[in-house]
C-alpha cells in the first residue's frame, strides 16, 4: 500500500515546502499538491529530493477554477490559454517529475452547451494525455460531486466511464475521489468496481465532514478490500482536512492500516 498526503490539505501548519519533509518523517511514502506552480520548479525538486519523496500527483493549471470559475479544459473560448497552460505545465513537469497529473474538467461556462463543453473536455485531455506521455506522466481526471460543487461537468463513476471512452487514450485514466462519492450517496465500493481496470489514482477522506478515516461513515475496509479485488496497485492520496492544527495527531489510521497490511 503506498500512501501520499495532499499537501494542500495536510501539514498546513507549516509552509509548503516545509510540509514535504513532514509528510515523509509522519510514515507516507510519496506527496501531491493540488497547484504548485507559485513554488519555483528549482525550488520545489530540491526539497523532493532532500526527503526522498516522489511528487505523486499535481493538477494540470486550473485558470479561475479556483475562484468559482469554469475552468480551462471545457470551456471552447479558453482553448488559447488551455493550450498555454499545457506548454507551462509541461516545463514545470519535466522539472519536477510528478507521476500523474490531474486534468479537471471544471464547471460548465455560461453560455455554453454542455454537449460543446464535452467535446472541448475530450480534445483537451486527448491533447494533454499525449503531450504528456511524453514525460511518461499519466493523465488522469477526477468526478467531483454537485452538492460542494454545483455545475462541475463530471459527477458520478458512470460520467467517468464514458469521458474515459470518449478520450480513448492509453495515457489517461480515472482518478477516484472517495469523498466525492460518498457525499452524494454513491457507495464507494459500487464506485471502484463501476470503475475496476481504469482506475490510475485514488484520493480518500471520510464522509461526511471531509474528515480523517474514521470520523465519518465510509467503510474504509470494504474500500481497501474491493481495490484490492479489482487489482488497484496504485497510490492511495489522504486529501482530508485534519482536525486542529496537527496533522499527525489525525494519522491513527495510517498505522492501522498499516497493521493490516503488515499482519
Amino acid at each position: 500500500m503506498k500512501l501520499s498526503a495532499n499537501l494542500t490539505m495536510l501539514f498546513t501548519e507549516r509552509p509548503l515546502l516545509e510540509r514535504i519533509v513532514a509528510a515523509a518523517a509522519a510514515g507516507f511514502d510519496g506527496v501531491e499538491i493540488q497547484f504548485p506552480y507559485e513554488i519555483p520548479a528549482l525550488r520545489l525538486q530540491d526539497q523532493l529530493a532532500r526527503a526522498g519523496m516522489p511528487l505523486v500527483l499535481m493538477n494540470f493549471p486550473g485558470g479561475d477554477f479556483v475562484t468559482g470559475g469554469p475552468g480551462l479544459a471545457a470551456v471552447p473560448e479558453r482553448q488559447a490559454a488551455f493550450d498555454l497552460a499545457l506548454q507551462e505545465s509541461l516545463t514545470y513537469a519535466a522539472m519536477v517529475r510528478p507521476q500523474l497529473i490531474n486534468v479537471l474538467p471544471g464547471r460548465l461556462a455560461a453560455g455554453v452547451a454542455p454537449e460543446h463543453a464535452m467535446a472541448t473536455l475530450v480534445g483537451n485531455i486527448r491533447k494533454a494525455a499525449e503531450a504528456f506521455q511524453t514525460l511518461g506522466i499519466g493523465v488522469v481526471s477526477e468526478a467531483i460531486n454537485p452538492i460542494d460543487m454545483p455545475g462541475f461537468l463530471v459527477n458520478t463513476p458512470t460520467h467517468l466511464q464514458a469521458l474515459l471512452a470518449q478520450v480513448g487514450h492509453g495515457n489517461f485514466r480515472a482518478q477516484l475521489d472517495i469523498y466525492h462519492m460518498a457525499r452524494q450517496g454513491i457507495d464507494p465500493v459500487s464506485a471502484v468496481e463501476t470503475l475496476a481496470g481504469q482506475i490510475g489514482h485514488v484520493q480518500f477522506a471520510d464522509c461526511p465532514g471531509r474528515g480523517a478515516p474514521g470520523s465519518g461513515d465510509v467503510n474504509f475496509v470494504a474500500l481497501r478490500k474491493a481495490l484490492k479485488e479489482v487489482g488497484y496497485q496504485g497510490w492511495l492520496g489522504a486529501e482530508y482536512r485534519p482536525e486542529g492544527d496537527d496533522t499527525r495527531a489525525s494519522l491513527d489510521w495510517m498505522t492501522a492500516w498499516r497493521s493490516v497490511d503488515q499482519g
